[in-house]
């Protein structure tokens, strides 16, 4: 913590955050991403991310680099209402993505992440339920060269990348180069609860926000990391951030 560059890096951050006022303003926003008249990228804001822009400056930038960044979490809205401001709707991808395919229908879109069967899974359940037209499937452990050369030759309208932080937010800063115009989602494990890999949590207890707990108890060695040991670090971190009134500056 000795380092005070990372309160640099949360404060572009913060600047660059959207939040979401009300349902209206969120279907403003759909109307928006659905229409992009260039390359658009969507990212999403939450403790995990925070932590990780505190450490690796490349990935913060990358973040910041995003057209639109969006709160996604309980840890956020704590952030937020300590620095006096409205936290507004949890915009969370796995919800709000899904409405993003529904106004892609019919429109060429590409899956760029995770593994199979899952890929072609969350591929099948998305053209059945959502209408969207499939012209690129990737598992997401290529280089980023590969995803280029696709974007290239398929020019999808829609690109939901599925290769968790910190890979898909700098191949995201890549694809923001794309001349035509295309929407570009860094979905994190959206593509896992498509293709059935990751199941939600009962509505009950995302009311409480507390889905974090729900997938922590399902995948304990793979989450521990993040959540065990993130959410306190992430509290202490907008503790000293409040402190040193970074933004007050």
């Amino acid at each position: 913590m000795a380092n005070r560059a990372w309160l640099h890096r949360w404060k572009t951050l913060l600047a660059t955050l959207r939040t979401v006022e009300n349902d209206a303003d969120a279907q403003r926003l759909l109307l928006t991403l659905s229409n992009p008249q260039r390359s658009t990228v969507l990212g999403f804001v939450n403790a995990h991310a925070m932590n990780l822009a505190a450490v690796e400056p490349d990935y913060c930038q990358a973040l910041a680099s995003a057209d639109v960044l969006l709160r996604d979490g309980a840890g956020m809205a704590i952030l937020l209402r300590r620095l006096g401001r409205q936290p507004g709707l949890n915009m969370n991808g796995t919800d709000f993505i899904p409405q993003l395919l529904h106004a892609y229908k019919g429109r060429p879109v590409a899956f760029w992440g995770t593994r199979e069967p899952y890929l072609a899974q969350a591929a099948q359940h998305c053209q059945a339920v959502y209408g969207v037209r499939m012209v690129s499937q990737h598992e997401g452990f290529a280089d980023f060269q590969t995803y280029l050369a696709l974007a290239q030759a398929q020019r999808p309208a829609l690109i939901v990348l599925g290769m968790g932080m910190p890979k898909q937010e700098r191949l995201a800063a890549q694809l923001a180069q794309l001349p035509t115009p295309c929407l570009i989602i860094c979905g994190g494990a959206i593509l896992d609860f498509l293709g059935g890999k990751v199941t939600r949590a009962p509505h009950w207890l995302r009311r409480l926000n507390a889905e974090w707990l729900f997938r922590l108890l399902k995948e304990p060695r793979r989450l521990f990391v993040r959540y065990v040991i993130g959410n306190p670090l992430f509290i202490l971190r907008t503790l000293l951030y409040i402190r040193a009134g970074q933004h007050r500056v």
